[in-house]
């Protein structure tokens, strides 16, 4: 039987897009996950061993910080080879986890940070996306309370009154998220290694 040198429409490339195989985007949403969680329990650690910090580098108690997560697209989401960045970053030879740069925490401090976060679901702004590319953290979100006052008059950070302003930091509340973030994080793990596990056994068939 001669070879139909034709292929099929249904195996065709879409025009102008990278074809992205559903197992290795599973394999992408998942890793997506693992690194959004694994920044967010960075996040939640800094959180907790500054919850006694009455003066950062500003002069100021330290700001409790959320990381903001938001559905990615196809032109930031870290796992999509279709992505100008991530290729950019994965040519630049870093090494994280995965062999991926994009596991890698980027360096904190204490100053404020002023971060405008995208709402989800808005106008024009990921509002059909259906998690189809995973997650992304879209900034790092400053807690812009004025903390809670402690009756500490020998503290060298005591006001006129005695009072000492210390961070709005509740530990065990950041114990749940962080437990949170855990249980997540070790989800999207499981998912990973599942995936792989199946596109080795298809390798094998």
């Amino acid at each position: 039987m001669p070879i139909n040198p034709i292929r099929q429409p249904a195996l065709l490339p879409i025009a102008g897009q990278q074809m992205v195989r559903p197992m290795f985007k599973s394999m992408g949403i998942a890793a997506s996950g693992i690194s959004a969680q694994r920044q967010r329990m960075e996040v939640i650690a800094q959180n907790i061993a500054n919850a006694d910090v009455t003066r950062g580098a500003d002069g100021q108690p330290y700001k409790r910080r959320d990381v903001v997560l938001e559905a990615a697209t196809s032109q930031n989401a870290l796992f999509n080879p279709g992505n100008p960045a991530a290729q950019a970053m994965g040519s630049n030879g870093a090494s994280g986890v995965f062999g991926s740069p994009a596991f890698d925490v980027p360096a904190m401090t204490d100053g404020p940070k002023a971060i405008e976060v995208p709402v989800v679901g808005a106008q024009g702004t990921n509002s059909a996306l259906g998690g189809e590319y995973g997650v992304r953290v879209a900034g790092i979100a400053e807690d812009q309370g004025q903390g809670r006052l402690v009756y500490e008059p020998g503290h060298p950070d005591a006001n006129e009154a005695g009072y000492v302003r210390y961070p709005d930091i509740d530990t065990t509340q950041e114990l749940v998220k962080l437990m949170d973030a855990k249980r997540i994080y070790e989800a999207n793990a499981a998912v990973f290694t599942t995936a792989k596990s199946m596109l080795r056994a298809a390798l094998d068939i």
